[in-house]
């Protein structure tokens, strides 16, 4: 950066710079050249450590979001310094978030995190670096990242911080007598798999350990993170309970169902993406109208099914109601078997 005397810049320090309605929310930092010494202030505490500094923005609390917006973008920006680097928080730290993540702030720092607003000292750095650098939803690209990290070092990361005891799924090919796990993500209100029973008796038919699961049945990110890594698949409908792909071992497999209406490219690009970069193995499975609940709901020549696209266009909260909201789906067996028997051949 040219630094300008007597300008000032303001940064707001958070990743979905994309999203004009969120990034109004996000409070800027400002950045001012000091060129000589009686303008600056007089500092409290020197360190010898870069500083970053970043927002945790407006999806705080949102699983999804916790990872892709903060927790991967800062293992981008932090992880180059093995440790030797302290965090700022520029706005909304909430203490309840860092402890629900303390063992991930471990592994990229040495330091306690700093909430920037509420402090009171003046800290010096030689070096800080406001915002972080993002590459796309769970997505590390190796060939822009420092030191080359990739989104296998991030999950490496995931199974040092949470003591995760399985590097690789199984491999059917040496492990023959055992039994490959599947689990299936199960969701409390929207999106729900309503015949679930159907999917775990076809899946034990196939030689699965078939386990349904849902996140709010655990206490802490670990209690899951260690459930989720003993399975070799997992699959569930496209929603914030698939960023556990994050704990499952490699070579793994993640089926993601995705809901009608015309979903793919978003689905591909939150979930699937992010799945190859981590070395699993991935399998998409679009429902048709006659899995979707809508079909209760609107008539067969409405535009929610003629022309889904009409509904994309009327914006994220109008699609967003009908198509991620409105929806639970009925999965075929017939259409749904191959996908799990695929997944097996995956794990040969």
């Amino acid at each position: 950066m040219d630094l300008e005397a007597n300008k000032t810049w303001r940064i707001q320090p958070y990743t979905r710079k994309f999203d004009g309605n969120v990034m109004k929310r996000v409070r800027p930092v400002s950045i001012r050249p000091l060129y000589s010494s009686p303008e600056a202030p007089q500092c409290n505490l020197y360190h010898n450590i870069t500083a970053v500094v970043f927002s945790t923005g407006f999806f705080i609390g949102n699983f999804f979001h916790d990872f892709t917006d903060v927790l991967v973008p800062l293992f981008i920006t932090a992880r180059q310094f093995e440790g030797e680097v302290q965090i700022l928080m520029a706005d909304n730290m909430q203490h309840w978030w860092i402890n629900k993540y303390k063992k991930i702030f471990k592994q990229l720092t040495n330091y306690e995190i700093i909430d920037f607003n509420k402090e009171n000292q003046v800290h010096c750095y030689p070096r800080a670096i406001v915002g972080l650098y993002s590459h796309g939803d769970l997505t590390v690209d190796s060939s822009r990242s420092p030191k080359n990290y990739s989104m296998v070092d991030f999950a490496r990361l995931m199974r040092r911080a949470y003591f995760l005891e399985r590097d690789f799924a199984i491999n059917l090919v040496e492990s023959s007598k055992e039994k490959p796990r599947l689990l299936i993500i199960g969701r409390n209100h929207t999106r729900k798999i309503i015949n679930a029973d159907e999917i775990v008796a076809v899946g034990e038919e196939l030689g699965f350990e078939v386990v349904v699961n849902n996140t709010s049945s655990h206490d802490t990110v670990g209690d899951f993170a260690r459930t989720v890594n003993s399975f070799d698949v997992m699959m569930g409908v496209h929603g914030a309970g698939l960023t556990n792909e994050v704990f499952l071992p490699t070579n793994a497999v993640l089926i993601q169902i995705v809901p009608f209406g015309n979903l793919e490219g978003m689905s591909e690009n939150d979930f699937g993406k992010g799945a190859r970069n981590m070395m699993l193995k991935y399998l998409q499975y679009s429902i048709i109208e006659e899995e979707s609940t809508l079909i209760d709901l609107y008539p067969r020549d409405h535009a929610v099914f003629k022309d889904p696209e009409s509904i994309h266009r009327q914006g994220w909260a109008a699609m967003g109601k009908i198509y991620l909201d409105q929806q639970n789906v009925k999965l075929n067996i017939t259409r749904f078997k191959p996908v799990l028997a695929r997944a097996l051949e995956l794990l040969s």
